[in-house]
């Protein structure tokens, strides 16, 4: 049996407001073994980014637990962001550095030595097929290029962990093709992957198993063929639209 990697336990974030508060994630739970791509499925403002950025420290849980290779995300920060590789949905990049530059950058700010920075910029540009732009400056890429040295930074540290939120956003039809790929080249290395989309499509290409988060709310978890059958649908997104209404039913 592989190794649970990620662990939610009944996560909830609570945000003031001027009108109340608003319960952003709301008692979500579920687990990513070693090796599993596991999809965060919903609409825009479903609770994903969220769900996410808790798992990676960036926000601090209202209540409930988390785990990343069995470092609690609360008590262990420094420890959880040494597992993980995060992917925002803006890159983030300078556009006035290199690819290369890019990655000796973050490579310092995560105290990887000189020459282990330069070893791993060589591998994954091979990897990630970025030999060619490397000494380019980011500005000068298209959109489906900067997320591809997005990607790049975020394995650097080699972590076996990747957090990717929405990482086919704002992409064309090719550089998306281009970032799944990459996604399906990460999962065959044995990193465990947790993603947020609002796009069916990507959920099915990529997911070993899926979590449909609408409202904040965990409504099913489940293999696609499992989703299917408990629902009696084909289509991914009947099955989200079912999933939802029998949640709210029950």
């Amino acid at each position: 049996m592989s190794a649970v990697l990620v662990e939610a336990e009944n996560l909830v974030k609570v945000f003031p407001s001027r009108k109340g508060e608003v319960r952003a994630v709301d008692g979500v739970s579920f687990t990513c073994s070693k090796g599993e791509v596991f999809g965060l499925l919903g609409p825009n403002g479903a609770g994903k980014t969220t769900c996410l950025r808790l798992l990676a420290t960036i926000l601090t849980p209202t209540s409930g637990h988390a785990r990343i290779a069995g470092f609690d995300t609360r008590r262990q920060p420094d420890e959880v962001r040494r597992q993980i590789g995060f992917l925002a949905t803006e890159t983030g990049l300078y556009d006035r550095f290199t690819a290369r530059e890019t990655l000796r950058f973050f490579g310092r700010l995560n105290r990887i030595p000189e020459d282990e920075i330069a070893r791993r910029t060589k591998e994954i540009f091979g990897l990630l097929d970025l030999e060619s732009l490397a000494d380019r400056r980011v500005g000068t890429f298209s959109t489906g290029e900067k997320q591809k040295v997005s990607l790049a930074r975020s394995i650097l540290h080699n972590p076996p962990v990747l957090i990717l939120d929405e990482p086919t956003f704002g992409l064309d039809v090719m550089a998306a093709r281009t970032v799944i790929d990459t996604i399906r080249l990460f999962r065959e290395q044995g990193r465990t992957i947790l993603l947020s989309t609002h796009v069916m499509s990507v959920a099915e290409k990529l997911s070993d198993r899926v979590g449909i988060l609408f409202g904040g709310r965990l409504r099913a978890v489940g293999t696609l063929d499992e989703l299917r059958q408990r629902f009696a649908e084909r289509d991914l997104e009947e099955v989200f639209f079912k999933a939802v209404a029998a949640d709210a039913a029950a």
